[in-house]
């Protein structure tokens, strides 16, 4: 734990402001304490490092948000997790840890790293015994001073017993326990600023658990485009929400079509109870932060807002265009028959461009046959079902550059039952915490392509990456097996796969089932990552798989096994490297020969014979990112060509690389940990050992960077005499520390701010690491804050 200390100047012992035995009481005590000085604020939560799914560069979706998670931040809660366990509240946190608020006065509270003006947090609160959810309130206060009191809620989640589940307390199998919410600060606030959620009141709710929050600047409202009719003031659609405007947009967009205009949904929120039907005709909004279509029939509970395309059997739709707005639903239970996804029908040649999708049941499921449909730069949050399922006939159709959290199944499918799914293409993607099922799937399809995207947190009864002959109608009789080639390309998977409570096994990161019927086609999986699995790291189960081709893989890090082998099939293996793996033999494999590997060069790490077969699985070892640490930059020899055009560019790393991720240190003195170094503040200081040079402190950037400054300080305050410290800087991606700076002396002079900056020349490193070896002002390396810049 750190814990911040008034800055007394650390040339006199009145430096100890814990006692002996507090501070023996803390190192055993361990990650859940937060110390309260009277003169200070409180402790970080001393969280496990664990790999973010956004910061791997170049793939997964370019978001325009920063993420911060709670147990990284500002605390006086309480830790919850590491745990994967199915079923226990931080299973399905991101990263499988989060800060749990019981009390009047517990915060979380989070120092942004650029400005923002605007905020999404994904929370927990605990059901009520009616199984209908909570209301309750949380205090956002920036800078230490009140802002204002958003609504929370539970009755988006909390599902119980078995397939497809209910809203009963009383049954078992408790799941889908998280949530999300926005607000607007009402200005920008710069970097540097403290954003901070404070428990006011337990009455409504006993505990407020935080995961995350996501911060962004959002631009100015989209005004109407020329010529383009307004729901409004043209059509007395109703902007409060108070009146139902379904008729009224319907209207618009029937006129939109008839007139060839685009219709626009200014700022505000539209209560709309059923299906917009839309054929071509383009309905945009002034910015899914603005225009808000939600609603639900207030007795006929199978109708609910949707924009849908007519569906097939009527002719479908075309050449439509959503674009800038949200959808944000009422649907607090799973009943698969019900058309409440928000976006639906048939739509050939259409686009739906930057649309948030919440509270659905679905994101956006698809009936074909359809073709030449796209979905990108959009959000889907909080469905109770899958995030995007293109189902039945459809082709040449894509999801792109598209943020994916906390679905109720699948994150990303496509379902080729009983018509061919053709030519479909998930690329770019980020897919996060699916609470059932898999982040990504195609069941069946030909020439499918599934790369370039980020799935991390697979909850249960699923896996990160599934090819599949599984589920009704998927079979080579009508065309809709998995066929042709099949592509996943460049792909990262974080603790992918988890335990199946049906089978009573784990399910792998990357698994393939010929369920229905073998498959017998092209599956070509390269210049991927599969880190910190679960389980297995690649699983094959329910019927034969044949034409496996693995190149370029690295795995690091499997709760099981590297493979674990219950079908037979076919498979070649070339540059796939396997390390951390829990078990010592590192297949298991009870098909015999059933199963043919095919060798090629470059492999480690991940083959053994005879392998193992117990007849018994053993638990998992859940290394939760603590070992190795997360990804690299993917192999490139023999390389697999990337897109050129990807759909969005990512954005230049900005500001301080270093602020809030993981830092280890060779050791320190009393409660000054490394942790101090990266907390944003610099009143607070990491110390190393005393009188034991050489020391060190490493930050994990969380992804090769590169840096091209770094700035060390000193806490400011002038009590702090001035002092010189010897120091070299050193940095790596994997492999062995290189020196970036060789050993120099840098004065700290609190007159110029004890501030010290090296310029170095913009090496990639993800590690980055000060070697201190002497200090005029103290026997050890002493250090506020070590920021790091790509400029």
């Amino acid at each position: 734990m750190s814990v911040t200390l008034p800055p007394t100047p650390r040339g006199r012992l009145l430096r100890r402001g814990l006692s002996a035995s507090l501070s023996l009481a803390l190192a055993v005590a361990g990650t859940a304490a937060a110390v309260v000085l009277s003169t200070a604020p409180d402790a970080q939560a001393a969280a496990v490092p664990a790999p973010s799914p956004l910061d791997v560069q170049g793939r997964g979706a370019s978001v325009p948000f920063k993420e911060q998670e709670a147990e990284y931040a500002a605390t006086n809660g309480t830790l919850i997790g590491p745990n994967r366990l199915y079923g226990t509240l931080p299973s399905e946190a991101s990263g499988r840890q989060a800060v749990t608020l019981d009390a009047v006065g517990e915060y979380v509270e989070f120092t942004l790293t650029a400005p923002a003006n605007a905020m999404t947090f994904r929370y927990s609160l605990p059901d009520n015994a009616a199984g209908t959810g909570r209301d309750a309130d949380i205090d956002l206060r920036v800078n230490g001073n009140s802002l204002k009191s958003v609504p929370v809620t539970s009755k988006y989640g909390w599902y119980y017993g078995g397939y497809p589940f209910n809203n009963n307390p009383g049954d078992t199998n408790p799941h889908h326990f998280y949530d999300e919410t926005r607000t607007m600060f009402g200005s920008t606030l710069p970097a540097g600023t403290k954003v901070r959620l404070q428990v006011s009141s337990t009455a409504a709710s006993p505990t407020f658990t935080i995961d995350l929050a996501d911060f962004e600047q959002v631009a100015a409202p989209i005004g109407k485009p020329s010529g383009a009719l307004d729901v409004v003031t043209d059509f007395g659609a109703d902007p409060t929400g108070a009146a139902d405007s379904t008729a009224k947009i319907q209207a618009a967009v029937d006129a939109g079509r008839t007139q060839g205009k685009e219709v626009y949904i200014p700022q505000g929120t539209f209560q709309v109870r059923d299906h917009i039907i839309v054929d071509k005709v383009t309905l945009r909004g002034a910015g899914p932060w603005y225009s808000v279509l939600t609603g639900r029939d207030p007795s006929n509970r199978s109708k609910a807002v949707g924009v849908y395309g007519k569906y097939a059997n009527a002719g479908g739709s075309s050449n439509v265009t959503l674009k800038d707005f949200a959808i944000i639903g009422d649907i607090r239970e799973r009943v698969d028959n019900d058309q409440v996804n928000a976006i639906g029908g048939a739509m050939s040649d259409s686009v739906v461009d930057n649309v948030w999708m919440q509270h659905t049941k679905c994101g956006a499921w698809m009936d074909g046959p359809m073709n030449n449909f796209t979905i990108k730069n959009s959000r889907i949050l909080d469905q109770t079902a899958d995030g995007v399922n293109f189902h039945m006939g459809v082709t040449n159709s894509t999801v792109t550059n598209t943020f994916v959290r906390n679905t109720g199944d699948d994150g990303l499918a496509m379902w080729a039952e009983a018509v061919p799914n053709v030519n479909n293409k998930f690329t770019f993607n980020t897919v996060i915490l699916p609470i059932l099922a898999n982040n990504i799937v195609t069941y069946g399809g030909r020439d499918i392509t599934i790369s370039d995207n980020v799935m991390s947190d697979t909850i249960t009864n699923g896996g990160g990456l599934h090819i599949a002959n599984r589920y009704p109608g998927v079979n080579s009789g009508q065309g809709t097996a998995v066929s042709g080639v099949t592509t996943a390309a460049r792909n990262t998977l974080i603790r992918a796969g988890n335990n199946d409570y049906n089978w009573r096994f784990g399910v792998g990161a990357i698994w393939f089932s010929g369920l229905n019927e073998p498959i017998n086609a092209t599956i070509n999986i390269t210049d991927s990552e599969v880190l910190d699995s679960s389980y297995a790291a690649i699983h094959l189960i329910e019927g034969a798989t044949n034409g496996l081709r693995f190149n370029n893989i690295r795995i690091d890090g499997a709760g099981t096994y590297a493979l674990q082998i219950q079908a037979p099939g076919t498979a070649s293996f070339t540059n796939v490297t396997a390390t951390h793996i829990a078990q010592s033999n590192p297949i298991h494999n009870c098909v015999g020969s059933g199963f043919q590997i095919t060798q090629g060069a470059g492999n480690s790490g991940w083959y053994a014979n005879p392998p193992a077969c117990t007849g018994t699985w053993p638990d998992p070892v859940w290394t939760n990112g603590g070992v190795p640490g997360g990804p690299t930059t993917p192999p490139t020899t023999p390389p697999t060509t990337p897109p050129t055009t990807p759909p969005t560019t990512p954005p230049a790393d900005t500001g301080n690389l270093a602020q809030g991720r993981p830092a280890t240190e060779s050791g320190h003195a009393d409660v000054y940990g490394a942790g101090n170094a990266v907390d944003g503040n610099a009143n607070t200081y990491w110390e190393s050992t005393n009188n034991a040079f050489p020391q060190s402190i490493t930050v994990d950037l969380g992804a090769a960077k590169a840096v091209k400054r770094v700035v060390l300080k000193l806490p400011p305050a002038a009590a702090w005499a001035t002092r010189t410290q010897t120091l070299s800087v050193l940095g790596s991606t994997t492999g062995p520390y290189n020196t970036l700076k060789a050993s120099a002396n840098y004065t700290f002079n609190p007159s110029s701010g004890n501030t010290a900056t090296i310029s170095l020349d913009g090496t990639e490193v993800r590690y980055l690491r000060l070697t201190f070896t002497a200090n005029t002002g103290w026997p050890a390396a002493q250090l506020s804050e070590l920021e790091a810049y790509a400029s």
